[in-house]
């Protein structure tokens, strides 16, 4: 895998993102909850590891990943309708805490994890030195993408590109007018990827600020206007208090993810 280009804010203050061809893989949560006493991991400041998980696990893998979840997170599983989502999200959360387990040195069931006021979660006291570590989980459909640094806030995202989303109805309602008018002028086959592309961006932006859905209207992003793969900015508006680097992930055809922290000078996939 290759690291990510460095990327910068410009004078007026937009985030310019490149395609940095990050490749990441996506390895079997059994083989993640079999491994849990690998070994501890150090993490370089600043440096930002991406984790890539397929959420297919057997009933033992099920089991043990919910062991590990505290009961708000079980009380939560068990309030989705679909089966098939209960165990995603069991799977997920499992997944976290047996990755961050090997972060902070402990037992998975020993992460302790609170939520800022807007939802944001966080490894929650002292946990042996480690407190600074900071993290955040994507998960959608089969997969989840989590992204782990330090001492700096971040943001990650995933989404599955789906042609049976109304997504000129959703972008001229949530988008920005630019945004909306890019859509509308692609093609009928590249609407839901620009579409996706543009909302991995802006949640991934979103969620390292910890503002959530409700500044969509102040992330503006601005694709390149000769390939879609080339250069993008990111107008942040005035809710927006830090500086961002935004790196664009690929994760496989049909997939779009977005990665936002201040510093992804140092990125790599975990392992």
């Amino acid at each position: 895998m290759s690291f990510a280009s460095l990327l910068y804010p410009n004078k007026q203050g937009d985030v310019h993102i490149e395609d940095s061809n990050v490749l990441i893989s996506f390895q079997p949560i059994e083989h993640l909850a079999d491994t849990i006493l690998r070994g501890h991991i150090q993490l370089e400041p600043n440096a930002v590891h991406l984790w890539g998980i397929e959420l297919e696990g057997s009933p033992w893998c099920i089991t043990r990943c919910s062991e590990w979840l505290d009961e708000a997170e079980r009380q939560r599983a068990t309030r989705l309708i679909r089966e098939q989502d209960r165990q995603h999200y069991v799977l997920a959360h499992g997944g976290l805490r047996a990755i961050l387990s090997r972060y902070l040195d402990v037992n998975p069931d020993e992460v302790s994890l609170g939520r800022t006021e807007a939802g944001k979660p966080f490894v929650a006291g002292d946990v042996r030195g480690h407190s600074a570590i900071t993290f955040n989980l994507s998960h959608a459909h089969n997969r989840a993408l989590i992204a782990v640094s330090k001492a700096q806030e971040v943001g990650v995202d995933l989404e599955l590109v789906r042609s049976n989303v109304e997504v000129v109805k959703l972008s001229e309602r949530y988008f920005a007018p630019s945004e909306h008018a890019v859509i509308t002028q692609a093609t009928e086959a590249q609407r839901a990827m620009i579409f996706f592309r543009y909302w991995v961006v802006k949640e991934a932006v979103l969620k390292a600020q910890g503002i959530g859905l409700r500044g969509l209207s102040d992330c503006e992003v601005v694709l390149g206007q000769h390939e879609l793969n080339g250069d993008v900015q990111v107008r942040l508006g005035s809710r927006f208090t830090a500086p961002l680097h935004v790196c664009l992930l690929s994760c496989g055809e049909g997939w779009e993810a977005a990665v936002t922290a201040q510093d992804l000078s140092v990125m790599k996939q975990g392992e």
